[in-house]
């Protein structure tokens, strides 16, 4: 009986600790070992992106000083007239706040209800391609509005929506879409969105490039048609992207730019 005990206790004990704990201490020491090994590979991918990040988007937070400053070029930001929250006062009592917060709140909105099911439309609709060649060609095309500039989009709308643009002439029409308030919005969004929708589906393409092809072929061998695909292999695939990329865009909601809507 005691030699029956003793051999049962020797294999219940876990030697030298529990061996998922030692497996995956094994790994991250590993993985230690092999950076620094390596170390000067990782500082050079590591420091540019850092040093780029620092200089453009840390450095210039020092420039916030001006919102509670009587700002002066001569004086600089450190030896200008400090005057604490006038100007947040002054904006917060102007009668064009709300106007402004609404229009603001609405264009963002509007991006957001058309720019972000868009891309994951796209995406879905280039992974049916069989044909790479004709599928690169079909993403070069939409890829390339985003590296149009925003005056140069800007300049395009104004000609297309002039009284003798091409939209004029095609409708047989003389109407001038640029001096519609109504209009400005829609005009706005949707060119935006055209504008950025080939590029954010990227993300979305990728995603969905490294999805199983076993679960594509069983749901097929399963009868599923393509909507079932698209909703039970497709999409689940995706998720985690989709809800980042939201939760992205809505952090952005009061970021809109005034350098589209002055230029048209």
């Amino acid at each position: 009986m005691n030699g029956v005990k003793s051999t049962r206790f020797n294999f219940n004990r876990l030697d030298g600790g529990d061996p998922i704990i030692n497996k995956k201490n094994s790994k991250i020491y590993s993985k230690l070992k092999y950076i620094k090994k390596n170390y000067q590979l990782y500082l050079f991918f590591t420091l540019p992106p850092l040093i780029l990040l620092i200089i453009f988007k840390y450095i210039p937070m020092g420039g916030v000083l001006i919102a509670f400053e009587d700002y002066s070029a001569i004086s600089g930001v450190f030896h200008s007239q400090w005057v604490g929250l006038k100007h947040f006062e002054r904006f917060l009592s102007s009668p064009d706040f709300m106007t402004l917060l609404m229009n603001t709140l609405k264009v963002s909105l509007y991006g957001i209800l058309w720019g972000f099911p868009l891309p994951i439309i796209l995406a879905l609709l280039l992974a049916r391609i069989k044909s790479e060649g004709i599928k690169k060609k079909i993403q070069l095309i939409l890829y390339a509005p985003n590296f149009i500039s925003v005056i140069v989009i800007s300049g395009m709308i104004i000609v297309f929506l002039s009284p003798i643009g091409p939209v004029n002439q095609f409708f047989g029409a003389a109407t001038n879409f640029m001096a519609m308030p109504s209009a400005f919005r829609t005009i706005y969004v949707a060119s935006s969105v055209w504008q950025a929708t080939g590029w954010a589906s990227i993300i979305y393409t990728a995603a969905l490039s490294n999805a199983s092809q076993e679960l594509t072929e069983a749901a097929v061998i399963d009868g599923a048609n393509i909507f079932q695909q698209i909703l039970n292999v497709d999409l689940p695939a995706i998720k985690p992207i989709m809800v980042i990329q939201f939760i992205l865009s809505a952090g952005n909601i009061m970021s809109v730019g005034f350098e589209k809507a002055l230029a048209l």
